[in-house]
């Protein structure tokens, strides 16, 4: 016969449950200690998944092509453009002379700007040059008034209304970088001019100059002075009415 395996005793029952009971204790706490450090990989993965979005943007461009540059480069800051030698080497009138005095007075020193300086005598706009702040001058050279014929430019010295409207509308607002002369703009006359581009070659339609022949051009463009920005231009614009 089989020997009958005795019974457990009460104390060592109760001791097989307490066991039981801890290592199901133990795995729960494990288990729950584990899944922060799960989501954190998992975060972790899914980050470095995604990557940078300038990495994700950069490589939708197919190896090889170029990335995209602007159409037109920015003009360089400063004096630009064919007729930039009409102003004097050094001394009165030169480019650096001009940069530190008052606009009225610098065209005054221009040789080549004789003429605008005598109209704008004419019309006693001196001081309203020399003391207007950040404003932009579009001075017509000696041979944009020749081009008015020899009886034109007595005729409109003689007419001071006719005179102080043609001198203030080629004085604009701010001083104005070549990219932004391209645009329309308010005149002091308190009507408006639109200059076309390029930035670096700008123009005025030929209706909107005196002689209405032949559009305008930018001699020298961008030369500071005191208060104002100058371009110097190949015709003289004419104000609206």
């Amino acid at each position: 016969m089989l020997a009958r395996s005795a019974p457990p005793h009460p104390e060592q029952e109760e001791t097989t449950v307490k066991a039981a009971r801890l290592s199901r204790a133990t795995a729960r706490l494990a288990v729950a200690a584990a899944v922060p450090l799960l989501l954190a990989g998992l975060t972790s993965c899914s980050s470095d998944d995604a990557g940078d979005p300038a990495d994700a943007a950069g490589s939708s461009t197919p190896e090889g092509t170029a990335a995209p540059t602007s159409s037109s480069a920015p003009v360089a800051a400063g004096p630009f453009g064919p007729g930039c030698g009409l102003f004097p080497v050094e001394g009165p009138g030169s480019l650096a002379a001009i940069a530190t005095t008052p606009a009225g007075a610098a065209i005054s020193g221009v040789p080549e700007l004789g003429t605008l300086t005598q109209a704008v005598i004419a019309a006693n706009l001196v001081d309203v040059l020399n003391t207007r702040p950040e404003v932009t001058v579009l001075a017509p050279s000696n041979a944009a008034f020749d081009a008015l014929g020899p009886d034109a430019l007595p005729a409109l010295l003689a007419d001071a209304p006719r005179l102080t409207a043609v001198l203030t509308h080629h004085v604009l607002n701010g001083r104005l970088t070549p990219e932004q002369l391209v645009g329309e703009h308010t005149t002091l006359n308190g009507d408006s001019v639109t200059v076309s581009g390029p930035a670096d070659a700008p123009t005025v339609t030929a209706e909107q100059t005196v002689p209405g022949t032949a559009a305008g051009a930018v001699l020298c463009g961008d030369v500071p002075t005191a208060n104002a920005t100058v371009y110097v231009v190949d015709q003289v614009l004419t104000p609206a009415g």
